[in-house]
């Protein structure tokens, strides 16, 4: 093991995680450099702005001669430069090894977890440690405003990570989140998703209930106690558990909720709390967060001023602009309960303005058909609804596809506008008309969906 590589080389590196990690090795000192197929904003900019060189394409001539291969969990075999690391024998490392070995032994590492939630959650505990001035070391799946960056690796008694179940690499089919050697786990939720490496929903239990099997007797796990999933995957977990959530039985329990235009206010912990954030899903990211800082000694006092003062992330109900009196959003949310809980949070803020969802099925599990059935309800609180081509659609047999014509059919049977549309282009095109000065349009998609945004207020 080389414990001090002085050139690391990303190959994936415009993925979320990879590029925060990336951006932070950079700071730090380390020669940086990567490729990656898929290069654009707001990634391939801020790798820009950090001075990392990147590649376009995986060509194996473009792979230098580092120290180490940082390889993401999106390469596999057969991947020309996946062939040309193993075959000229260059020391390689998935990311959350990278992260273990590299930054995460010896220090209290805060591990948050679920299907959903996770990037808002981590970023408001880092904003928590960091404005009560513990100066953690992070890890985010995005880039919160109030910190900058995804990522910083300072030499700090405490991590506070991002993990999600999905695998590790090619090489290594753990779930990613069992490298991070946890002090303290929060468990936001667990649904069923990642249909192309899950079969079920127990599957991925399983691989919960492993994550909770490592974490020490003197550390602490955080459940949503709302969640029947969540509550299960602890019950024997050999380490403390405090469930947090809405519900009666929980001991750090969410109460007397409020909501206005501008955000949220409850009760937790012996305190009214406030975030200028909507809906009841950012409620309990906000109130897991709290009670993880709560653990480390944190006042309360600064824990409301942290969320109050909270700006957010990008593409997580970010507005990308308003023209004509329309105001474009774009989230990252791709799975029907994060839809549909963004939808609710979005109706709130706004009232009773119309609503338009723009979706693009393009994650792993909604390009299938798993959620063929989910998806029409997912998109209820929305005022019309209009839906591109699956992406990569010729990775997938016929019968496995998410048929999005149908979607359309089951939400326009019930009354709502609803269209099909090819592209980002021909729904631009489609929208042009239908959109009226306080409409809100929200694009859903966890890619560039072609510029979508961008298109859509030059456009309208």
């Amino acid at each position: 093991m080389i414990d001090t590589p002085k050139h690391v080389h990303f190959l994936g590196v415009c993925g979320t995680a990879m590029g925060s990690v990336a951006a932070a090795m950079r700071d730090s000192g380390y020669v940086v450099t990567g490729q990656d197929d898929n290069v654009y904003p707001p990634m391939s900019t801020f790798l820009e702005a950090k001075g990392i060189p990147v590649t376009k394409g995986f060509h194996p001539e473009d792979i230098p001669a580092a120290d180490l291969i940082v390889i993401g969990n999106a390469l596999s075999r057969g991947n020309p430069t996946v062939e040309s690391v193993l075959n000229r024998k260059q020391l390689y490392l998935s990311l959350p090894e990278t992260l273990k070995h590299f930054f995460l032994r010896g220090r209290s590492n805060l591990l948050v977890t679920g299907t959903h939630g996770k990037t808002t959650t981590t970023s408001m505990l880092a904003w928590i440690f960091e404005s009560a001035g513990m100066a953690p070391g992070y890890l985010i799946g995005g880039i919160p405003a109030n910190l900058g960056q995804g990522a910083c690796l300072r030499d700090s008694k405490y991590f506070i990570i991002e993990g999600d179940e999905y695998d590790t690499a090619f090489f290594d089919k753990r779930s990613k989140f069992v490298h991070y050697l946890p002090e303290l786990v929060v468990v936001n939720n667990i649904e069923f998703d990642h249909a192309d490496i899950y079969n079920s929903l127990e599957e991925i239990k399983t691989s919960f209930q492993r994550l909770l099997n490592i974490v020490p007797s003197k550390g602490l796990v955080l459940i949503n106690g709302d969640d029947e999933n969540s509550r299960d995957v602890a019950h024997k977990c050999p380490a403390p558990v405090i469930e947090v959530g809405f519900s009666e039985h929980c001991k750090n329990r969410i109460e007397n909720v409020s909501h206005t235009p501008e955000g949220c206010s409850f009760d937790l912990l012996g305190s009214r709390l406030s975030i200028p954030m909507s809906g009841d899903f950012n409620i309990r990211n906000a109130a897991m967060a709290a009670s993880a800082a709560a653990h480390y000694g944190i006042p309360i006092e600064k824990i409301s001023a942290a969320l109050a003062s909270f700006q957010g992330i990008r593409r997580r109900q970010e507005i990308r602009g308003t023209v004509r009196g329309i105001t474009i959003i774009d989230d990252f949310g791709h799975h029907p309960t994060a839809i549909r809980e963004t939808l609710s949070g979005l109706r709130k803020k706004f009232g009773s303005v119309k609503l338009w969802a723009v979706f693009e099925p393009r994650s792993n599990t909604t390009r299938r058909a798993v959620f063929q059935h989910d998806l029409p309800a997912a998109f209820s609180m929305a005022d019309g609804v209009m839906i591109s081509r699956v992406a990569r659609l010729e990775q997938l047999a016929p019968e496995e596809r998410l048929d999005p014509e149908r979607v359309i059919a089951d939400i326009a049977a019930t009354g709502k506008p609803a269209y099909y549309e090819d592209t980002a282009d021909d729904i631009v095109q489609r929208l042009k008309p239908l959109a009226n000065d306080g409409d809100v349009v929200i694009v859903f998609s966890n890619g560039g969906f072609d510029g979508i945004h961008q298109k859509l207020l030059e456009q309208l």
